[in-house]
């Protein structure tokens, strides 16, 4: 499925920039026109903890970005760059004045400073009727709650702003690019209608705002523009830019799992399943979805949608480890183990205060509590798993990536649960994704369909 070591590499062409602004840390790569990744480089995204909750500062945010390209640049190759993509983080938002310059924090996805307004806005404008225009669950995670605290807590920043950006959007506006709002992106606000792709006109005056706070809609993969020609970074001057959207649907590019009924296990901490679908669900399969915590939105490339579900999978092996004493280091001895055992005694439960075993008799060891975990966290993926494919048919193909899907027996208990596990050679995903984005922005690469398929990493 994906090409040997032995395959030919193309070192002297035009080189492309994958970057990744993700919740933890900006990823960048440095790939060939043939999808081979050269260099890498990784920055620190600079969170910090107020009084209000978990913000940081747009300047420095993309700061710490251009720190990883240039990382990652130092490290590759000579040659042209021809283009870079970014994807990023969705939900969070940097509101800029008329000047171009921040005036508010950058507030965490996953802050839960917006807990009164996301009662108001099931008071306001109802669950139900929310998911069913926008395709979100209705709870604590879209931009329209947090940007309606900072309307009512911080006024006088709110109301200074003249443009609002999502992060990836910002980061190409710094670099030199144009200002858009991309639709995958633009899904996970909470302000874009499902349907017909145009601004909800009730959920904007919910958070205070007009549309003319929001740029227009301009799709990932196609040029934002190009990098000014004083960057710091000399060497990105000139190149095309492009948003490669949220960064799951752009690893799901990166890996080769974004045609219509390919689906993407992310394992990471945070264990997220991404279906691509033909868009045009209809309402009672939207409902569904979104019923069981599923989001339908766009997807980056074009005529697409996307269905995103997550757990805390990863989260959950990484405290049962801890339990046992180990680390990810102890699974080649641990997997094979785990892996031979016909079953387990032991239950594996979560609730709010962590992670509960269950059955731990006489005869019981860390094969058998690995082996239960494993077990958990495959059948609560295994119910998204299942419920994209009641709403959206069956499958196409089944690609892990992330840390987790390291584990060979992990993927062993999802190939008995959930069909066959291709496992591309891509350390960072969404960082490729967007390379290979970029380079249909630049031109270097002319077929969506016919993107460099997953290939081992030259470093």
């Amino acid at each position: 499925m994906f090409p040997s070591n032995g395959a030919k590499v193309n070192m002297t062409g035009p080189l492309l920039v994958g970057l990744d602004v993700g919740t933890t840390s900006s990823k960048a790569v440095v790939v060939t026109a043939d999808g081979r990744e050269v260099a890498r480089g990784r920055s620190r995204t600079p969170w910090v903890h107020t009084g209000d909750g978990v913000e940081l500062d747009a300047v420095e945010l993309a700061a710490a970005a251009r720190s990883a390209v240039e990382q990652a640049l130092a490290a590759a190759p000579p040659g042209p760059v021809a283009g870079l993509g970014v994807a990023s983080m969705a939900e969070s938002g940097v509101l800029l004045d008329r000047h171009g310059r921040p005036t508010a924090p950058v507030i965490a996805w996953h802050d839960r400073r917006d807990r009164v307004e996301v009662d108001e806005l099931a008071a306001e404008i109802g669950g139900e009727r929310f998911s069913a225009v926008t395709g979100l669950p209705l709870w604590g995670q879209w931009s329209l709650t947090k940007q309606r605290w900072l309307h009512r807590h911080r006024p006088t920043s709110a109301a200074a702003a003249v443009r609002r950006l999502n992060v990836a959007e910002w980061i190409v506006r710094d670099l030199g690019g144009d200002e858009g709002a991309e639709p995958s992106l633009a899904s996970r606000t909470g302000w874009l209608q499902l349907a017909s792709r145009t601004w909800w006109p009730e959920t904007l005056g919910f958070s205070g705002i007009t549309e003319s706070l929001l740029p227009p809609l301009h799709a990932g993969g196609e040029s934002w523009g190009r990098v000014r020609a004083d960057e710091p970074v000399g060497r990105l001057a000139g190149a095309t830019l492009t948003v490669a959207g949220h960064d799951h649907q752009s690893a799901a590019v990166g890996v080769g799992a974004a045609g219509i009924g390919d689906e993407l296990d992310s394992c990471g901490t945070a264990e997220a399943l991404v279906r691509t679908v033909a868009p045009g669900l209809p309402a009672d399969a939207v409902a569904a979805l979104t019923t069981g915590g599923i989001t339908v939105g766009w997807h980056v490339l074009p005529d697409r949608w996307c269905l995103l579900g997550g757990t805390e999978g990863g989260l959950t092996l990484t405290r049962v480890l801890a339990m046992l004493g180990l680390d990810s280091g102890a699974l080649a001895e641990l997997d094979p183990r785990a892996t031979a055992l016909a079953g387990t005694p032991v239950e594996v439960a979560t609730d709010d205060r962590g992670v509960v075993l269950r059955g731990i008799g006489d005869g019981v060891g860390p094969a058998q509590v690995w082996r239960a975990a494993l077990e958990r966290i495959t059948a609560e993926a295994g119910v998204l798993h299942e419920l994209m494919s009641r709403a959206a048919g069956p499958v196409a193909g089944l690609v892990a990536a992330g840390g987790w899907a390291r584990s060979e027996a992990l993927v062993a208990v999802k190939e008995r649960v959930l069909g066959p596990v291709a496992r591309p050679p891509v350390t960072e995903a969404g960082a490729r994704g967007a390379a290979l984005l970029a380079g249909l922005a630049a031109g270097v690469l002319t077929d969506l369909d016919e993107l460099p398929p997953p290939a081992e990493s030259l470093l």
